[in-house]
């Protein structure tokens, strides 16, 4: 067996646009909880508390929705250097080298076959916390400040792929992850996958895209603590207007508990809480689940509403 790839550390920041700033700013602010580092330009830097990075979210002004790109951290220089190699030979299309941002140093910038642009980077701008921001206990990030939702970290993102295998190929050759789950349809296509580069269940998901479109994002997700968190924020969402479009229920893959809403742009934003469940196992063989299996539902909680399957960002013609 072939040791797995370990060059890529965790899923570190993700860029997602908006055509109404003002009110996606607010609502990723106050009533979601994210803290914001700093502005620059047309962008906010948003960390959750925990976070230990300078961002996890760039929320960018934009002419529409959707992302504008994902960046990875990597485990040394070295490993960057490794990973430039084998991307530079894989035939995938690059951008190359980029300066960086506020939250880290230059990076390396490439792209999927379906339009989604990824950077790797290894220099980084962790957030040291001024003084009305420093915890109590000194191995957080920063204040629990109970500010809305509150989430803990960055915890996924899902992207739409019209071939889930074209980009599982392109996630195992670029980052090095690994496929923990995946859904194998009756037609034999893969109608979804789900990635990890290190011991969580996952950090990013590509699921088949229905609404012809291009280098769409499905939903960023944040993870909560525990359960009730999720609870609590559905109340806050709906004592301000956020649309919930799904859940709390729990899915059957991953065993995530979650609930779905949109922000006010539309892009789908998701709390998620996999308590303690890792992939420790060295040897993990992938999970396949059938299409009649997915048509089940989820673990339980209502069925899967339709929008869950044609909704993403930015909107198809």
């Amino acid at each position: 067996m072939t040791d797995p790839v370990q060059d890529t550390a965790h899923l570190g920041h993700v860029e997602v646009y908006t055509d109404r700033f003002d009110e996606s700013l607010d609502f990723f602010t106050r009533v979601y909880g994210l803290k914001v580092s700093g502005r620059d330009g047309d962008s906010a830097y948003l960390r959750a508390w925990d976070d230990y990075e300078y961002h996890s979210l760039k929320l960018t002004r934009h002419h529409t929705t959707g992302v504008g790109h994902i960046g990875y951290r990597v485990v040394s220089p070295e490993a960057l250097d490794r990973r430039v190699t084998a991307i530079e030979a894989s035939g995938y299309k690059t951008h190359g080298w980029v300066d960086g941002d506020a939250g880290h140093g230059r990076a390396f910038r490439f792209e999927d076959p379906f339009g989604h642009v990824f950077e790797l980077y290894w220099d980084t701008v962790k957030y040291a916390p001024p003084e009305d921001d420093r915890p109590a206990l000194k191995n957080m990030a920063s204040r629990f400040h109970a500010q809305g939702v509150s989430p803990r970290r960055l915890d996924h993102l899902n992207l739409l792929a019209s071939d889930v295998t074209e980009f599982r190929d392109f996630m195992i050759t670029c980052l090095g992850s690994r496929v923990t789950e995946q859904i194998r349809l009756d037609n034999g296509r893969l109608g979804g996958c789900w990635f990890t580069v290190n011991n969580k269940t996952y950090d990013l998901a590509c699921t088949e895209e229905h609404g012809r479109g291009d280098g769409r994002l499905h939903h960023v997700t944040y993870a909560t603590d525990q359960r009730e968190d999720i609870l609590r924020a559905a109340d806050i969402f709906l004592e301000n207007g956020v649309h919930i479009e799904t859940g709390p229920h729990k899915h059957a893959i991953q065993g995530t508990f979650f609930l779905y809403v949109w922000e006010p742009a539309g892009n789908r934003v998701e709390l998620a809480n996999a308590g303690a469940r890792l992939i420790l196992d060295p040897d993990w063989e992938t999970v396949t689940w059938t299409e009649a299996e997915r048509k089940r539902g989820q673990a339980w909680g209502l069925k899967t509403i339709e929008t869950f399957h044609t909704h993403g960002t930015p909107p198809a013609d």
